[in-house]
This record gives C-alpha cells, sequence and structure tokens, in this order.
C-alpha cells in the first residue's frame, strides 16, 4: 500500500476554497435553489451500499458475451428501475473472439513451455472461478509460427531505430517486448510494420511487480504469475465492433468480412507473466540490453537474436456476441431534447472490482440519489442519461456503438457526456473539453476530499505544485487560478462523443494512492480492492459527488456554463508547441546528420567496426504556419466577445434554449468531414489518440503525426485543414 499523500499546511492556507455561494450559469436565486438540491444529493449517497455494488457486480466474472455480461447488465437495469428511473437494454452484436488454442513454448537451447495461467489464491475468494477468460489478447490474429526470439524494449518505434542502429532485424522473428510506454496493441503494430511474425508482451517486475513493492497477497504489486489481459485492436484506426465501422452493430447490418477488417492484427500478439518471461528472455544472447531497456529480473538481458527458439501457437473463436448497453433516462421538464448524458462501463476482463466497478457502482449511486429527489417533486430542466456501456475492454464497443446508432440524434441533443471508469483513493483527475476549465473547476471546489477535508479542487492542485519538476512549471501552476483539463486522446468511453460527434466531454476519476498490479487479471476481485483501492469506499462517495455535481449543473443550468476562452488559449499553446517543435527538430536534425557522415567516415576507415550507420535525415523545411495565426486570432476576438455577451445576457431571465443549443454544439465546428489522414473516422482536429501512442493524446494530431512522421507536405495540408475547423468555431461564436 502506498502512503498517504501529506499537503504543506502553506499549500492548504493559500489553497483553500471558501464555500461556494454562486454558480456560473445560474441566477443568484437558481443559484440558491441548485446548492440546496445538491446537499439532498449529497445526502443521499451511501458509501457502504456503493461497496455493497461492488460486491454484488464483481462477484462472478462478466466479460463481453458472457452469461456473466448478461446477469450483471439485468442487475444493472433493475436497479435503475427500482430508483425511478426509465430504463432499458440496447442490444448489439458484435464480433469478439476468444481463445480455443494457447500454446507458447521455448524450443531451443533449452525447451520451456509456458504455464500461460494465473493460480487461484486462498487469500482471493473469486480467483479460482470457473468461466474466468484465459490470458489472451483479443483481437490476435491466428498463427501458428516458430523463430529466432528478439528482445524489443517496449517495441516502440524509437526501439527499432536503436534496433537497426545494432544491426539487429526482426524480421521473420519473433518480438517480446515489455508492456508500458504506450498501449498495448502499438506493440504487435509496429513489430508487424518491422517484419516480425509473432509478438510477446509481458510485465516486467521493473515497471509492474516487485520493484514497486510486495506482490499479491502479501502487497498491491503484481505477482510473477500476474497477466494484463488486454486488446489489440488497431482501435487508432477505428474503435468498436471491427465489422461495422462507422455504423451501428444492430443484428440485420451490413458487415465487412472478418479478412477484410484493418483493425484485427495481422500477427498473433499473446501477453505472459515475468515468471514465463524469464526463461525466454534469460536464453537470449547477442547485445547486451543496457539502461532503459534492462529490467529488474534477476538476469542479464540481451536483444538477441540467437540460439533461442520460440513457437507461438493461437487459435480463436470468431463470435459474434451480443453487447448489452443499459440505458436510463430522467425526462427534463424544461428541455426534454437537450441530454445531459453520464456514462460508465459494466464489462471486465475477468471479475473486474476496480475495472470498472468501482467507477459504475458510484455512478448507480448517483442514480438512486437522483432517484430520491424525484420522489420529493425536484426535475431536471434537461434530460439526464444514464449509460452503463457493456464491451468497453475489448474496444469500446457498447458506446461506439450506441453513438454510431444515434449520430444525428445526439449531435443535436447532446449537451455533455461525463465519463467515469474505474476509481480509487488518492486525487481527482480530469479531463475533458477546455471550454468547461472554469465549471469544472467550480464543481471541484465544492467537494470535500475525504481523506484530507479540503475540496478535492485544492488536493489536485497541491498535488500538481509537489509534482512540478521545474520552479518555472511551479511557478505557472501557482499563478494559474485554476485547472487544465488534460486532452483526451483514448482508452474509455468518451472517445466516440468526443472524437467522432464532436460532444463536449469531461472524463473524471479518483486515484494515485491505488497503485497496484491486478490490472486485467483475476486478481482484480472485491478482496483485493477493500484492501488496497478504497477500503472504506469514501472515494466512491467522492466520485459520485465531482460527476453528479455536474451531471446536475449542466442539467440545471439557465445558461450553460462553457468559456470558450480557455479552449482559445489552449489550441493556441499547442500552435506554438508545434512551431517549437519544428524548430528543434531542425536543429536536432542537423546535429544528428553531423555524426552520422562523421561516423560514415569512421566506419569507412575502420573496416572492423560493424555498427550500423543511420540514414541521413532530409532537412526540416520551414512550413507556413500563417493560416493558423489568423484562424486562432479571429477565435480570440470571437471568445473574447462571447464571453461579454454570455456575461450579460446571464443576468437576465428568459428563455435561452436556442443560445444553449448553439453553445452546446460548437464543439462540433472542430470537426473535419475527411476525418484524420488514413482514419477517417477521428474527425476532431484538436485531439485524438496517437496513431503510435494509442490511449495517449495526440493535440492538433492532423499536424503534429505529419510532423513527426516527416512528411511535410501533409503537415501543410493539415495546417489548412485545421485552420477551416477553427475559423468555422470563431464564425459559429460570433453572433452568440
Amino acid at each position: 500500500m502506498k502512503k498517504y499523500f501529506t499537503l504543506s499546511l502553506l499549500a492548504l492556507s493559500v489553497l483553500a476554497s471558501a464555500q461556494q455561494k454562486s454558480i456560473t450559469g445560474f441566477t443568484d436565486a437558481s443559484a440558491a435553489q441548485q446548492l440546496k438540491t445538491e446537499q439532498q444529493f449529497d445526502a443521499a449517497l451511501n458509501a457502504q451500499q456503493i461497496g455493497e455494488t461492488i460486491k454484488e457486480l464483481s462477484a462472478f466474472p462478466h466479460n463481453l458475451g458472457s452469461p456473466g455480461s448478461k446477469a450483471v447488465a439485468e442487475k444493472i437495469l433493475q436497479k435503475y428501475k427500482s430508483y425511478g428511473l426509465n430504463a432499458h437494454i440496447e442490444t448489439y452484436y458484435v464480433l469478439y473472439p476468444t481463445p480455443k488454442t494457447r500454446v507458447l513454448e521455448m524450443t531451443g537451447p533449452t525447451p520451456y513451455t509456458a504455464l500461460l495461467k494465473e493460480p487461484a489464491l486462498p487469500e482471493d475468494g473469486t480467483s479460482g472461478q470457473a468461466n474466468q477468460l484465459p490470458t489472451y489478447n483479443a483481437y490476435s490474429a491466428d498463427g501458428d509460427v516458430s523463430g529466432q526470439l528478439v528482445f524489443v524494449n517496449y517495441g516502440l518505434p524509437d526501439d527499432y531505430d536503436k534496433l537497426a542502429t545494432m544491426g539487429v532485424d526482426v524480421k521473420g522473428k519473433i518480438v517480446i517486448a515489455k508492456y508500458g510506454r504506450s498501449w498495448r496493441g502499438i506493440k504487435p503494430k509496429v513489430a508487424y510494420e518491422h517484419g516480425a511474425i509473432g509478438c510477446i508482451i509481458y510485465s516486467d517486475p521493473k515497471d509492474d511487480g516487485y520493484s514497486a513493492g510486495d506482490v499479491y497477497p502479501k502487497g498491491a504489486y503484481k505477482n510473477e504469475y500476474g497477466v494484463q489481459r488486454g486488446s489489440v485492436m488497431d482501435m487508432m484506426v477505428y474503435p468498436g465492433d471491427p465489422l461495422t465501422p462507422g455504423m451501428g452493430a444492430v443484428k440485420d447490418a451490413k458487415r465487412l468480412d472478418r479478412r477484410d477488417v484493418p483493425t484485427i492484427l495481422k500477427i498473433p500478439v499473446l501477453p505472459i507473466s515475468y515468471h514465463d518471461a524469464q526463461p525466454l528472455l534469460a536464453a537470449l544472447d547477442g547485445p547486451v540490453a543496457t539502461g532503459d531497456w534492462s529490467g529488474s529480473l534477476p538476469i542479464t538481458y540481451h536483444i538477441g537474436p540467437g540460439k533461442a527458439m520460440v513457437h507461438l501457437k493461437l487459435e480463436f473463436n470468431w463470435n459474434l456476441v451480443p453487447a448489452y448497453d443499459v440505458i436510463a433516462t430522467i425526462k427534463g421538464s424544461t428541455y426534454p431534447d437537450e441530454w445531459v448524458m453520464r456514462g460508465n462501463h459494466h464489462d471486465a476482463w475477468v471479475n473486474g472490482a476496480s475495472d470498472p466497478i468501482s467507477g459504475q457502482s458510484a455512478m448507480l449511486d448517483e442514480a438512486k440519489a437522483l432517484g430520491d429527489l424525484l420522489k420529493t417533486g425536484w426535475r431536471p430542466k434537461r434530460s439526464i442519461v444514464y449509460c452503463s456501456w457493456d464491451g468497453e475492454e475489448p474496444g469500446l464497443i457498447g458506446s461506439t456503438e450506441y453513438a454510431e446508432s444515434h449520430d444525428k440524434e445526439l449531435q443535436q441533443k447532446a449537451v455533455v457526456y461525463i465519463n467515469s471508469d474505474s476509481n480509487g483513493r488518492g486525487f481527482l483527475s480530469e479531463g475533458g473539453s477546455q471550454a468547461l476549465e472554469n465549471f469544472m473547476d467550480e464543481v471541484a471546489q465544492n467537494v470535500t476530499d475525504p481523506q484530507t477535508n479540503v475540496s478535492v479542487f485544492d488536493r489536485a492542485k497541491a498535488t500538481e505544485l509537489t509534482g512540478a519538476s521545474s520552479t518555472k512549471e511551479k511557478k505557472e501552476i501557482w499563478e494559474r487560478k485554476g485547472r487544465r483539463l488534460e486532452a483526451l486522446g483514448s482508452g474509455s468511453d468518451f472517445s466516440s462523443f468526443l472524437q467522432h460527434l464532436g460532444v463536449p466531454t469531461l472524463d473524471l476519476g479518483f486515484g494515485g494512492e491505488d497503485g497496484g498490479g491486478e490490472y486485467h487479471s483475476i486478481y482484480d476481485s472485491y478482496a483485493d480492492y477493500i484492501r488496497f483501492k478504497d477500503p472504506d469506499f469514501k472515494y466512491g462517495v467522492a466520485l459520485a459527488q465531482t460527476a453528479g455535481h455536474a451531471t446536475l449543473r449542466m442539467a440545471d443550468a439557465d445558461l450553460l456554463p462553457f468559456d470558450f476562452r480557455n479552449l482559445y488559449a489552449t489550441i493556441d499553446r499547442y500552435n506554438t508547441e508545434l512551431i517549437d517543435l519544428i524548430k528543434s527538430m531542425r536543429e536536432s536534425t542537423a546535429i544528428e546528420n553531423q555524426l552520422i557522415k562523421a561516423n560514415d567516415y569512421t566506419l569507412a576507415a575502420d573496416p572492423t567496426q560493424h555498427t550500423v550507420s543511420p540514414v541521413v535525415k532530409s532537412e526540416v523545411p520551414d512550413l507556413d504556419f500563417a493560416p493558423l495565426k489568423t484562424a486562432l486570432d479571429s477565435l480570440k476576438k470571437s471568445t473574447n466577445n462571447f464571453a461579454a455577451a454570455w456575461a450579460r445576457i446571464s443576468q437576465t431571465t428568459g428563455n435561452h434554449d436556442q443560445l444553449n443549443k448553439s453553445i452546446y454544439q460548437a464543439e462540433q465546428q472542430l470537426l473535419s468531414v475527411e476525418g484524420l489522414p488514413r482514419r477517417p473516422w477521428y474527425r476532431h482536429t484538436i485531439y485524438a489518440p496517437g496513431f503510435y501512442t494509442g490511449y495517449g493524446v495526440k493535440t492538433l494530431p492532423g499536424i503534429r503525426e505529419a510532423i513527426e512522421q516527416r512528411n511535410w507536405t501533409e503537415a501543410q495540408l493539415q495546417i489548412a485543414v485545421v485552420a477551416a475547423a477553427i475559423t468555422r468555431l470563431a464564425g459559429h461564436l460570433s453572433p452568440l
């Protein structure tokens, strides 16, 4: 268990917030009523109830397509109905592979057959249940391959660049990569691009194991047999059902042939424990893996290839299975066709007490508290829609199919989508649409952290300060009144709403003091959760309060509290980053080319040296950022004018429905009809998951990734695309 974070008295005294009396978007009279409603809502939340729900819903395996998944969906449906919400299940039919054959063996120099199994533990009562999914990577290819083994560090593009300088080629070989530094699906994708015929992924104890602390069950961290299951679907192309890109996977949907699906991997991929990884890595010879490449296993890490030969055989059942989305609605009294949406998935790889049931249980307690308010005669002005998604783990499937099925309706009606996932003890994490930064600051300032008794805003801000790496960064955080919302990449159910439909989005959760190695293993259990995650479930209440207040305020605001000046400032900062990136690349390219030329001379003079020299890189040209600057100047003017007009209108009473609709549809102006290059499903010009980072966000992705890939023509074209989107947003805001 990690030690609790301790705030300094100085930070507390400076950062402590006064009790909120006014709320942006509400008149004084409506703000007083809203605060009273929130107090009633808070009083109805119950930590013990959240804990009981976690125990109930994590009592058995419930992966997508399993009987357990249907049972959990039906339990959630009945809970929503018992709270007084109008609830139903929407069912989609999606492609989901489960393992039929898994073989991993080293055939030489010393034979070894991998266990590929996590043992049941007496300390964890659900770890030995029947119907648990075996350890595997969903959407791996079927395959039966044999070849030399090569260690590729984290398996990222830069790692292959280093291998090339050492003269190591993975073509026709099987690679073994460490989990970490990127989303798991990037590793086999890059391996395939370099000619590998198979990919093995393991968790090194340096990153996820005994280097962090005692292992489970004595401590929280990954034991030698623990394995991280997970999808390797190429979600960077598109998420959701692989067979129905861009359309809902209803029963009679037109489907692609599986052989034509671009998001299914082309080589077999298998995750293993560090117990199974050690004999494979110990058998490698070749160059020694030093520095960042070396892990914590008690061996000398080598890269290979050499005598170590591996046989990998995988076969899958490629079935269409049902995905059960549970949708529950409270109809708005004034604006029933404006939807405030709140979501968390319910499917897990195994029992999933932390991921996702901790977040799901907090959300259900929110819904119950709103049900209690309904009994007092309260009704929200806007409709509130609770969404318990299925199939998030294999590829954001349930939320994507729902969003694709209701795309036009959502773009007309969805005011905001508020997401959560797993939750635990620690600090508030916030990501989303930057026009909602001030809104979330107000929400967070009015929720008390259960451990320190200061607001969750103050605790998170103090954590930022103590974690800052430089005096300059500390000064910037100290002087900034609010907190920045993190830009969103991928990895949870917000993706379809924000990046495909342009719906304003928030992603909320607590953590940072709940670390461990149970992720996607059989040990993500209630037993683990009550020992190491949130033993008294108080952070479940904190999440319910934070997300619940955000939902309530958006549902009842007289004038929607968006401030687009924050969005302008954010995009302007991203633009500066790109200009600095170009400058840095130009300088580093010149230096690298000088070193390469000098090294080429050395190699020519000394034929005994066998290191392979990199190829000289092309010079970095000057890109024309003027269209982007012009668009940003226009956006700055329009957001300032909009803020002034918003302040005037907020003091008036009356019907603001047309203005509110224009406000929540503003983000859609940042979508590109063509989408991003080579992945048109992603249409947001400001945020996307990185093509080679996975969950990690790329901001201004069309431009940034073209620059990183040294595709200068595409970068210039994307500058024009982004400038046009920003200009559309400026024009949209100008008359408001």
